[in-house]
């Protein structure tokens, strides 16, 4: 049994920063993410990406502002369970909740955080035949290291944001690009469709519009798919196949727990402290719903502090917590170390 004061279920973005405002509250917390690695969806769908509207980051990559909150809470030294996905939970006589994993690990906290995103998500299959036997012979259906593309045969499959970016993005990393689109139109930003066409008069995109994979080819390994092109079949040799068609958001057990649904997501309390209708358990980031809710990085930020303090009441029922700045208070970690700003020199002008 892990035992602890927030159980954090998702290790993205705003589950992580959850443990940098829980320390300094001197509250300890463990992450469970179903996810082999933490970053949620920064780490499994775009790591390479730029992000623009973090505070602070002009631009900053997906995977880099991982690092970063990683490192911003390692003095806090949070658990984590990776691989593992919450199945079910039950309330204690004492109000607080044990959790357990589908591997069978319970967890024992006051308070639960679900901070998982989109929930557990699966990515859109196309409906070919064996394409589970490909599966990572070949098939892929992220991209998390572009590297793994050097010099590489390449086939990607989509019309939107996703497929337009890495075809621009493989372009200058894989030996031969080849892109196709059921229609001849994409549904993506202007300016990368714009670019699209470049590498593509530049001979360094192949385009098939309109255009279907259909088949796969290979003993062990993917060799080649079948496109279906105006009624015809043709062959092409490649390494890769990686279709983009979206992902499928679930919320998968959490969606069992007697939880208030709202079209696949939480309902919560926004005008405190985004509490679900179960005392105790929060909902933050991505997985809740409010009216007026955006769905950006910056606001979990947000929901994860107003979290903790409700959490704190909860934890330390009755005990004030005086709020004070870092820059005043600083930062004391649980591994002993502290940061502070430079203390004030008294000293008198002659």
């Amino acid at each position: 049994m892990i035992k602890t004061d927030i159980l954090i279920i998702g290790a993205g973005p705003t589950g992580l920063f959850t443990v940098f405002e829980a320390g300094l509250l001197k509250l300890k917390c463990h992450i469970l993410d179903a996810l082999p690695q933490p970053g949620g969806q920064l780490s499994e769908l775009y790591p390479k990406k730029p992000i623009y509207d973090i505070p602070g980051f002009p631009e900053v990559l997906a995977g880099d502002l991982v690092d970063n909150l990683m490192e911003q809470i390692k003095q806090f030294e949070p658990g984590f369970t990776l691989g593992e996905r919450a199945e079910t939970i039950a309330k204690q006589e004492d109000g607080s909740f044990i959790v357990t994993s589908n591997k069978g690990k319970k967890f024992h906290a006051a308070v639960v955080a679900i901070a998982g995103g989109l929930g557990s998500f699966e990515p859109r299959k196309p409906l070919i035949e064996d394409i589970e036997f490909y599966e990572d012979k070949g098939i892929k259906y992220f991209i998390k290291n572009p590297e793994k593309f050097r010099d590489k045969r390449v086939v990607i499959s989509g019309g939107g944001d996703s497929a337009l970016d890495w075809s621009i993005f493989l372009a200058n990393v894989a030996s031969e690009v080849t892109l196709i689109h059921r229609r001849n139109e994409f549904r993506g930003a202007l300016d990368s469709v714009e670019k699209v066409q470049e590498l593509k008069n530049a001979g360094k995109i192949k385009m098939i519009t309109p255009g279907e994979v259909v088949g796969l080819n290979g003993a062990e390994h993917l060799e080649s798919v079948i496109v279906e092109e105006n009624g015809a079949k043709r062959t092409i040799a490649t390494d890769y196949f990686i279709p983009l068609f979206g992902l499928t958001p679930k919320l998968g057990p959490i969606a069992d727990w007697g939880l208030e649904i709202e079209k696949n997501a939480i309902k919560v309390n926004n005008a405190l402290d985004y509490q679900t209708n179960i005392p105790g358990i929060f909902a933050i980031g991505d997985v809740n719903t409010y009216p007026g809710k955006l769905k950006l990085i910056l606001c979990g930020f947000h929901e994860a502090t107003l979290m903790c303090q409700a959490a704190y009441q909860i934890i330390n029922p009755g005990k004030k917590y005086v709020m004070k700045y870092t820059t005043v208070s600083g930062v004391d970690g649980f591994d002993g170390t502290r940061k502070e700003a430079p203390k004030a020199v008294v000293k008198a002008i002659n």
